[in-house]
Order: structure tokens, then C-alpha cells, then sequence
């Protein structure tokens, strides 16, 4: 028996009194890849992305994990909640436009000290103070960098259009602005490095594709490790009390916490290992989270129908957006079907097996996206389900 065919049998006996839908974690492979992260981050804690978690109890699981501290969330109400939750240090990673949650986060002491907010533009800092409706307290602020590469006088860019500070000159002029600012505080840095950290440079079957994302990522590597220095120099310069310079991401982990500028890296994909992160050459995770969805219907020989699974996940759309069925090994979409909304053909010798009501497993393809489409998470250890916790959606809650 192969290990994928070990794992369907115990996820099967694990869920066999559960029909499917259903979503699992399985804490063994869930817990193996935080110690992964833990040690490829050298000593520097890491902060969670709740954006690839979206479920409490397992962002609690893994905070309590040697080697993690800290929130990275994706958007204002989301930070005020886990602030009221209970969690401490809550950084933003993009700005917002919320002004009722401004309003709340500038009235409230405990939620002022708890959550940093993202900044890149004065008028950001504009919007917070017409928001605040008379609440006096200090608000966090945290710088983001562009990390994005440019080459050949800036004709090329390779890496995601986030913020617009790039040169150390720039995010410095922007420092001086939130410092000079009552009613706000610079706290920290933040560059996420998407184009190394999110991309897989081992791209299967496209060795050439994958020896040109190595070279770039290489390349982005060692220009942004220059001018990150650079940039928290003439940050620390405005601002010497910085509390923290995060960078990095999943895929990128070992090679951001080496800087000396950085003092956290930030990760939550590799947590639940979505098919996204098969492609790497610098490490290899194991899926923790998957779902399943019922066999329905037998159309014919080499052929199951199960019920929906049409979960894309977000960015350019492309066959590397959809969920693949992972157990049993062997199955593969209808090219004229693709994955449906309310049903989804399967073919492959496999599906003869298959038996009206038998489960097929999924994994999908961005990580915490899966916890928008179900409201329960069951938590398999061994063959047994030993919890069920709820995912944001379960909660009530879908921030964006």
C-alpha cells in the first residue's frame, strides 16, 4: 500500500460516520509542517497569515507552537475580532478603507494596542483621522515596501503591484510623515516578496520555465536583501524604537529570515500545504487539509460523478486555480467538464472502484480559500476525527 492509499483509508474510517461534503485537517501533517517552517526559519518567530489558516482554533494551535507570534490578517474587521478574541499583536497586511472599523479601533485602548495597520500613501492616514468620530488613541502603523523587481530601467516588472514605496528615499519621506502625524505610531516594516515566496520554481514537466524562475527568484533575492537593508536604515533613522521588519512568505522563509534586517518572516500556507506549494525546491510539505465530496453517480465505465467541487481558487485563472483529486490516486477531471458548481465528473480506472456514496478527496488549491466553502473544519489524528472547529465562515464571519 502507498502512502497516499494509506492515508485515503485512514481519512475514510476517520469520516465514516460523516457524509460528505466534508473538510479535515489532519493534525499529524498540520503540525509537521509548523515544525518545517520553525526550523527553515532559523530562530526569527514567525507570524501566522490568518488568510491561509481562517479558522481560530488552528491559528490558537499554532501560536502555541514554539517559534510562532503574531497575526498577519487581511482585513480591518477581521484584526478588531481576533483583537476581542483574545490574540495581542494583530498586523494588518493591507490597508483598508473601513471607516466604521477605524472608527472603533481609534476609541478602544485594548484594540489600539493589539492591532498594527498597513500604510503606503498619506491620504491612508488622511481617511483614518476623518474616520475616527472623536476616539483619541494612538494608532499603529506599519510601512510596506515594494518588493517588487525591475529590470532594465524599470521597463520589466516582476513582482505584485502592491504598495507604491520602492527606494529607500521613498518609504523614508513616508516615515517622516506618519511620525511627524498626532495620532499615529511607526512601528514596523513589512516587504512581501510574492514572486519568490508564492511562486514554485519547480514547475512539473517545464524544466526550462522552472530553471528561469530560479534564476529570477535568485536574482530578486539578492536585490531585494540590498535595498531592504538600505530601506530599514533610513527608517530606523526617523523611527529608532522600529518594533519589527517582516518579510517573506511560505516559499521564501529560510532565504528572507537569513537578512540581518529582518527580524520575523511571515507564513500560513505551509501550514495546510495547498497544491499551490508542490512545486518547490527548497522544501516539501505535507497536504493537512483536504475535503471530500460524494460519489452521486456512475455514468459509465472509468467514470464517477460526485456532487459539486467546482472550488477555484483566486488569482489568474488557469487549471493551477482548480482543486485536484488527490485519493483515490489516479483520478482526473473531464476536459469538457472541468470542475462543476452542483456536480463533476471523474475519469480513470479508479472510479470502477467506487461505489455510490464512497468519498473522493480533494485538495485545493490556495490554502485558507477552502474555508469559505465549509463551515467545519474535523480535526483527524490517526483514524479518528477527535474534533470538529469552525472556520470563520462557521463562525458567521466572511471579511471579504
Amino acid at each position: 500500500m502507498t502512502a497516499r492509499a494509506a492515508d485515503r483509508a485512514r481519512y475514510d474510517r476517520a469520516t465514516a460516520q460523516l457524509d460528505a461534503p466534508v473538510a479535515i485537517v489532519d493534525l499529524d501533517a498540520f503540525d509537521a509542517n509548523a515544525d518545517d517552517l520553525v526550523r527553515r526559519a532559523g530562530g526569527k518567530p514567525i507570524r501566522v497569515a490568518s488568510k491561509s489558516v481562517r479558522s481560530r482554533a488552528l491559528l490558537e494551535r499554532a501560536l502555541a507552537k514554539d517559534g510562532f507570534a503574531g497575526i498577519m490578517s487581511f482585513t480591518l474587521a477581521e484584526s478588531l475580532w481576533l483583537a476581542r478574541s483574545g490574540f495581542e499583536d494583530v498586523l494588518l497586511a493591507y490597508p483598508s478603507a473601513d471607516r466604521a472599523a477605524y472608527a472603533e479601533l481609534a476609541a478602544d485602548p485594548k484594540l489600539a494596542r493589539a492591532v498594527t495597520v498597513m500604510a503606503d500613501d498619506p491620504a491612508q492616514l488622511d481617511l483614518i483621522d476623518a474616520a475616527r468620530e472623536g476616539g483619541r488613541e494612538v494608532v499603529r502603523v506599519c510601512l510596506e515596501l515594494d518588493t517588487s523587481l525591475r529590470l532594465l530601467g524599470g521597463r520589466v516588472r516582476v513582482g505584485a503591484r502592491r504598495s507604491p514605496l520602492h527606494s529607500p528615499a521613498q518609504i523614508a519621506d513616508m516615515a517622516r510623515t506618519v511620525a511627524r502625524r498626532p495620532g499615529f505610531a511607526l512601528v514596523g516594516i513589512m516587504a512581501y516578496e510574492g514572486h519568490v515566496a508564492g511562486v514554485g520554481d519547480a514547475v512539473a514537466g517545464r524544466p526550462l520555465r522552472s530553471r528561469a524562475i530560479r534564476l529570477m527568484q535568485a536574482a530578486a533575492r539578492r536585490e531585494l536583501a540590498e535595498r531592504r537593508a538600505a530601506v530599514v536604515r533610513a527608517v530606523r533613522a526617523v523611527a529608532p524604537d522600529l518594533e519589527f521588519v517582516n518579510g517573506g512568505g511560505t516559499g521564501s522563509v529560510q532565504h528572507t529570515a537569513a537578512e540581518d534586517a529582518v527580524t520575523e518572516v511571515a507564513a500560513g500556507s505551509g501550514l495546510y500545504v495547498p497544491r499551490l506549494f508542490d512545486n518547490y525546491t527548497s522544501f516539501r510539505g505535507r497536504p493537512a487539509a483536504l475535503f471530500a465530496q460524494p460519489v452521486v453517480r456512475r455514468p459509465g465505465v472509468g467514470v464517477v460523478t460526485v456532487l459539486g467541487g467546482g472550488y477555484p481558487a483566486s488569482g489568474a485563472t488557469g487549471a493551477d486555480r482548480l482543486p485536484v483529486p488527490y485519493l483515490p490516486e489516479g483520478l482526473r477531471y473531464d476536459p469538457q467538464e472541468g470542475a462543476g458548481e452542483v456536480q463533476t465528473p471523474l475519469l480513470g480506472s479508479p472510479a470502477d472502484d467506487l461505489l455510490i456514496g464512497d468519498k473522493v478527496w480533494f485538495r485545493h488549491a490556495k490554502a485558507g480559500e477552502l474555508c469559505e466553502r465549509f463551515d467545519t473544519l474535523h480535526l483527524v489524528e490517526g483514524d479518528r476525527v477527535t474534533a470538529a472547529v469552525p472556520t470563520y465562515r462557521g463562525e458567521g464571519h466572511t471579511f471579504l
